[in-house]
């Protein structure tokens, strides 16, 4: 899910060394637009935070590997960012590391005649991720690999965890800007 095309794939594969060597994580790559292009990467520090640096080491870095590799035709512009706090879920970690938080779910297939779910994340079991349905007195175990997009729900809940972590950051020593 941290990609949908092939270009986009070709892009994660330039980005994800850099971000590694940088000690963060590509969160999502996507490639928009006609005949401009907009490449958007989405980071973050292994810790979940990003700050404004981070976001400018990488998209020097980027940049360079960009023009010397040339995998998108013409001119292109480059954005590199946080996640945000509704956040895409691209990896079957994140639905564990945001456990107890609501999130929107599309499936790729018909489950029980839907394709979209929404709930609080209840955790991963072995390659599935459960989710408790809004509205219902159910736990949906949803195959990680069928799930086409997920982002988390923007909740006084995330707000609040959110400005904690990031205290919690700065406190930590990181006194950088978000």
């Amino acid at each position: 899910m941290k990609t949908k095309t092939a270009l986009d794939q070709e892009i994660l594969d330039l980005a994800e060394p850099l971000a590694e060597a940088l000690g963060l994580e590509i969160v999502r790559a996507r490639v928009m637009g006609g005949k401009r292009k907009t490449v958007q990467i989405m980071a973050e520090r292994h810790d979940g935070t990003m700050q404004v640096d981070d976001c400018e080491r990488l998209s020097r870095a980027l940049d360079e590997v960009l023009e010397e590799a040339d995998p998108i035709a013409g001119e292109f512009t480059l954005e590199v960012s946080s996640p945000g706090i509704d956040r895409p879920l691209t990896e079957l970690a994140h639905f564990a590391r945001w456990e107890g938080f609501e999130a929107k779910l599309e499936l790729g297939r018909m489950v029980e005649g839907r394709k979209r779910f929404r709930g609080v994340l209840a955790g991963t079991e072995d390659d599935n991720v459960l989710i408790d349905l809004a509205g219902e007195d159910e736990t949906a175990v949803l195959p990680f690999a069928w799930i086409d997009d997920a982002k988390l729900v923007l909740t006084d809940a995330l707000m609040e965890a959110s400005l904690k972590g990031r205290a919690d950051a700065r406190a930590s020593g990181d006194a950088g800007q978000d």
